[in-house]
């Protein structure tokens, strides 16, 4: 299916570019959020005339989660969950567990911002995370899993 994005999308294209991608990962998810449009005559049209509004709205967006990212950059997250003696945990902590540990900080984010390059964690320990808050905008944090033994 062929589209039009109206912002920056990983792997896929920049603003304004007109791009081919599977029919269900557009009507699924870059038109219903708002990153892409139907690459249709009118449209193409329309885009070519708002650009530089889009352009602008995306430079304030990359501003703010430039931001974002260095107050984000370096913090330590404390994630408690029940682990055994020889500390493996019971279950794992995934990238949901993490987001909602960087909510009470101020931070609203999508799981799919946090890259867990080797998986859930499901060893006590630290682990260094990078979180995309932005296509252009990265941070680098450290989750600390701590082991919580559960008793009889």
């Amino acid at each position: 299916m062929q589209i039009i994005l109206l912002e920056k999308v990983i792997n896929v294209g920049n603003l304004g570019d007109v791009v081919k991608v599977k029919p269900g990962y557009a009507r699924n998810y870059l038109i219903p959020h708002g990153k892409a449009k139907r690459a249709t005559a009118e449209n193409i049209a329309v885009i070519g005339v708002r650009r530089a509004e889009l352009e602008k709205a995306a430079s304030a967006k990359l501003e703010a989660a430039q931001a974002q990212a260095a107050k984000l950059e370096g913090l330590t997250l404390q994630i408690t969950q029940k682990a055994g003696v020889d500390g493996r945990l019971f279950g794992s902590v995934t990238n949901a567990d993490i987001v909602e540990a960087l909510k009470p900080h101020g931070f609203d984010l999508e799981k799919s911002a946090v890259y867990m390059p080797d998986g859930p964690l499901k060893q006590v320990g630290d682990y260094p995370l990078v979180v995309s808050v932005h296509a252009d905008a990265k941070a680098n944090v450290t989750v600390s899993v701590i082991g919580e033994t559960a008793t009889a």
